[in-house]
């Protein structure tokens, strides 16, 4: 197979440094690093890039089978050495494979197709459009939903120099979420897409409520957040923006799968039916006129499931609020012991922000 390769080379002062904290944060994230006199080799599951420091530059080398992988790998590396740079801002400009991109080779356009309210508080939008296949995977279940700005002509994003994605500074700038794809329809060339809708509503919720057919949106992805591993039995834990992702999974699970989903959402009515297999126990948690990220009521019953005896596979996938989020992931790894591949946690969101598109990753 011949790889596509990209190289770039920028005048980095203390390299050394911010190279070993690069490769730090990429081994918590279960990249494969080798070392070799100045040279940081990293492999990833989309390729494979090297870091190498000489005095006061570094040299970046990304090699990827395709463009995507090439585009995703690029901008892993130029993106954390600029984040770890700081205030260094190293200008990293790419050469070789990839040099021509104008636009993100995983951006698509799409058009809303139909928009319906599965619950007082959950609208779903089918969108229709060209490849949309690459969302029918079950490992890689999120989207970025570009959404253009309301009463202005959307610029879409291009690519930089630097491999990063670029953003119009002006008023035709749109905004992007992360969501899950809830349903791929192969048949139809649809897919359909879950919105929490309230009355503070960021820019997601606003476009949810003011969506109508023939809307154009923007699509980037897809990326991860399903279940990566198999296992005998499952805890899937989440408040009602994890409900589509937590459906989607249970849907996906096979039939012998064993589990309990734990899924916290306003009251009764915001109750959905989720085609599951018999073996994962639904159960749904109230809040019950209490706000949203306000109580313990999520982390409260992951701490009272019966886990299955010594000799069993667990994995533990969690999505909620950051309060929350944070108490469960502590919980599942001190007084559970899950190991870093026993757990994929997740925060979607945080009390008192507007913003519906924090999405802090921690599955390890």
């Amino acid at each position: 197979m011949t790889l596509l390769v990209a190289e770039a080379r920028t005048r980095l002062p203390d390299a050394v440094s911010i190279v070993r904290d690069v490769c730090e944060h990429f081994l918590e994230h279960d990249a494969r690093i080798v070392v070799e006199g100045d040279t940081h080799t990293v492999t990833f599951d989309f390729g494979v890039g090297t870091l190498q420091v000489q005095s006061d530059a570094l040299t970046l080398r990304a090699q990827a089978r395709d463009i995507n992988e090439l585009y995703f790998l690029r901008m892993v590396l130029a993106g954390h050495v600029k984040e770890f740079a700081g205030e260094a801002e190293p200008e990293i400009v790419w050469s070789g494979a990839g040099s021509d991109l104008v636009t993100p080779p995983n951006f698509r356009l799409a058009r809303v197709a139909a928009v319906r309210d599965v619950t007082a508080h959950m609208r779903r939008i089918t969108f229709s459009g060209g490849d949309l296949a690459r969302y029918a995977g079950n490992d890689n279940i999120h989207v970025g939903l570009v959404i253009p700005p309301e009463g202005h002509d959307p610029v879409w994003p291009t690519v930089g120099r630097d491999g990063l994605i670029q953003w119009h500074a002006g008023p035709g700038r749109p905004a992007m979420r992360r969501y899950t794809v809830r349903r791929y329809d192969a048949a139809a060339g649809t897919l359909d897409i879950d919105f929490v809708v309230h009355a503070d509503a960021g820019p997601g919720s606003a476009f949810a409520l003011r969506a109508q057919a023939g809307d154009i949106v923007g699509l980037l992805g897809p990326g991860g957040g399903g279940i990566p591993v198999e296992a005998d039995w499952y805890l899937l834990a989440g408040d009602e923006t994890a409900l589509p992702a937590i459906a989607r999974i249970v849907e996906a699970l096979a039939p012998q799968a064993r589990g309990i989903a734990l899924i916290e959402v306003a009251d009764a009515a915001e109750e959905q039916k989720i085609g599951a297999g018999g073996g994962i126990d639904i159960r749904w948690l109230h809040r019950n006129g209490a706000g949203a990220g306000t109580t313990t009521l999520l982390p409260d019953a992951v701490r009272a499931v019966v886990f299955p005896g010594e000799g069993a596979s667990i994995f533990a996938w969690v999505a909620c609020e950051l309060d929350g989020f944070k108490a469960i992931r502590a919980h599942l790894r001190k007084e559970r012991g899950l190991k870093k591949t026993e757990h994929f946690a997740v925060s979607y969101w945080r009390k008192g922000k507007t913003d519906d598109d924090t999405f802090d990753r921690d599955d390890g």
